[in-house]
Order: C-alpha cells, then structure tokens, then sequence
C-alpha cells in the first residue's frame, strides 16, 4: 500500500522552479529612447549647413564656383605663356637690335682706323689711341644658360664710346697742335691758309623727311677729318717756314744778327745774319722747303745759295766752299745745297745764314728758336 502511494503523488520538492521575464514597462521605455535617438540623428543631419545646401539643390551653386575658379587659373595661364612667348620675342628683338648695333661698331671702327693711321702719317702719335680688332660679338649668357641682354649690350656700349674717346683724342691732339703751330708762325709774321673749319653752305628743295637720320659717328669722323687735315695745312705751313737749323754737328755760332764790331775795320757795322763757325766742308742743309733761286757768287758773300719759299721769305747761305744745288732745283727741309767754307769777306770758314723779305734782312735767330719749339711740341 505504502508503495502504491509513493507512484501516484509527486513531492513538491521535485518540480523545477519559475522562469522570471523583462518586465513589459521596462520594455517599452527602452524602445522609445532608442526612437527619441535616431530621430535626434536625422534631424541633426538634415540640419548641417553643407548638406543641407547639397540637399536643398544649392549644390549647382557651389560646383559653378569651382567651375569659374578654374576658368579663372586657366587665364592665369594663357597669360603666363602669353607673358613668356612675349620675353622670348624682346629677347630675340634685342638681340636683333644687338647685331646691328656690333655692325654700327664695326663700321665706326673702320672709320676711326682710318683716321688712326692719316693722324700717324701726321705725326701724331697712335700708341696713345691704339685700337684692338673687333671680333664677332659674343652675347654673354647668365647662370641659366639664357642670354643676358643687358650685360652684352653694355659690352657694346663700352666698345663704342672707346672708338667715341679714340676720335675725340684725334680731334683734340690735332687741334691742339695746330694752334701751337698758328700761334708760333704768327709770331714771325707769317699767316697760314688753313682750309676752312666746317664750310657751311648748303641748299636744295624741301621735301618730307623720310627714313632714318644720319648717324652721328658719320659727322664725328667728318670733324676729326677737318682737324687733321687742318693740321697738315699747319705742318705744310712749317715746312714751308725756314725755321730748322741750317748746319748739324761740330759747329758754334760765332756771330749775332745787329749791329756788331766789323772783324776787319774794328768800328760799328750792321751784320745781316747769323755765322756759324765750322770745318770747311761740312754739309748744309735747306732751313725749309723752296726751290733754289740763285746759285753763284756775290760780293762779299762768296760762293751763295740761295731758296725762295712758298710764304715768299727767301734765305740765303753765303762764304760757301761749293754749292750741292742747282739753280731752279725744287728742295726740301734738311736737303743738302752746299758745303761751309770761307769765301769771300771772311775770316774762316763759317755758314752766313740770312733769312729775308723782300730786300730787308730779318733775323734768323727767333726763326731757329721757334723751330725748337715746335719740334718740341710735334715730337
């Protein structure tokens, strides 16, 4: 019996225990944070300024301005390139300008040559305005391998002003000599004819200027070519002018021109020249260009030669031992017409030399003096 009992009946203690759920208003407070949340999310979203812009169609707007920003920075560079292709073509314009300015020097250095080389003819010293030979011009480049057209332009510029001060040099240096030679004639009363310094006629229709002007190097060279041809007129002038000595060597000067003791009566007499004492035999020369207008004897001279000159002074060498020149016998300065000797009124032989104008006997001595002179100063 007592086992039939345990069968059907259960023990309380055997059965499992309650399960325990989320308690439904916990639930449902939960779910409405979470849908408060993403709400809050949206709206947020929907409200920032640039996507709402984007999402309000505003976004054509935005894209234009990139769009004229770029169309802006394409014109900065067409205008760059533009810039560069226009360097590049005052670089080859200059450069341009370059070469014919190197054929303007070459052309003022073949002028200024010539006139180098007639002022040495003259006399005048070329050491002094000495030109290097322009080569081919070499346009200096910079650092960059690009051409510096301001550092070769100024190599021609130099280049030029030296032909420029070699031409002033030349005008100068003939100026200045031929005014010494004016000042120093005029002194012995002698006038030069010296070609006219610039003539200044001129005429013919007037018609429109057309064309580029003359450069002025052209008229530079033009004015340096009158000086120096105004300077050989003057040096003809010397020439001309019997102002060197007469005699070279072993010689003195034995008498003055004036008044003096006679050396054969001992009283006052007037002697018309200068003597200088010398062993017979020594050459003499020609004071200055002339053409030999008495060759002979005279009274009281001697054995004579006498040379008329282009400026109508005549000079006479008188006690002569022989005569080396013939009458009518064109000569020039230093060419040799006689030889010193003691004929005559003399005590020894000795040179008489006389310089005169016209029948009046001027003295030789301020002559001689100036010839000093001038040779000092023509070199």
């Amino acid at each position: 019996m007592r086992l039939s009992a345990s069968f059907g009946t259960r023990d309380h203690r055997d059965q499992p225990p309650a399960r325990k759920g989320i308690h439904p208003g916990l639930f449902y407070g939960m779910f409405a944070l979470l849908l408060a949340s993403n709400a809050a999310t949206v709206t947020a979203f929907l409200m920032a300024p640039d996507i709402a812009r984007l999402m309000s169609g505003q976004n054509d707007l935005i894209v234009a301005a990139y769009e004229d920003r770029l169309s802006q920075m394409r014109v900065e560079i067409d205008r760059l390139h533009s810039r560069s292709y226009a360097q590049a073509g005052d670089i080859n314009l200059q450069l341009h300008e370059l070469t014919q300015q190197q054929e303007v020097l070459l052309e003022q250095h073949q002028l200024v040559r010539a006139l180098v080389d007639k002022a040495d003819q003259l006399g005048i010293a070329a050491a002094e305005m000495s030109l290097s030979e322009p080569t081919e011009l070499a346009v200096i480049t910079t650092p960059s391998g690009n051409p510096d057209v301001a550092a070769t332009a100024e190599v021609v510029s130099i280049m030029m002003a030296e032909t420029q001060q070699a031409m002033t040099g030349i005008a100068v240096a003939a100026n200045t000599r031929t005014a010494g030679i004016v000042s120093e004639l005029g002194r012995l009363g002698i006038q030069l004819d010296l070609p006219q310094d610039g003539l200044t006629g001129m005429g013919g229709p007037l018609i429109e200027a057309s064309g580029a002007d003359g450069s002025p190097m052209i008229d530079d060279a033009n004015a340096v070519m009158e000086a120096l041809l105004r300077y050989k007129a003057a040096r003809a002038g010397i020439s001309a002018t019997p102002v060197h000595m007469p005699i070279s060597g072993n010689f003195r000067q034995s008498s003055t021109y004036g008044n003096r003791k006679d050396p054969f009566t001992g009283g006052r007499a007037f002697h018309s020249g200068l003597d200088f004492a010398a062993a017979t035999g020594t050459v003499v020369y020609s004071a200055g260009d002339g053409v030999v207008s008495f060759s002979g004897e005279k009274s009281g001279y001697g054995k004579v030669v006498e040379v008329r000159h282009p400026n109508g002074l005549l000079t006479r060498y008188a006690h002569l031992s022989a005569q080396l020149a013939r009458e009518g016998q064109k000569v020039t300065t230093g060419t040799p017409i006689a030889k010193v000797g003691s004929t005559g009124r003399s005590t020894g032989p000795h040179l008489h030399f006389e310089v005169r104008k016209g029948d009046q006997a001027l003295d030789p001595k301020p002559f001689l003096d100036a010839g000093k002179r001038l040779g000092a100063m023509l070199g």
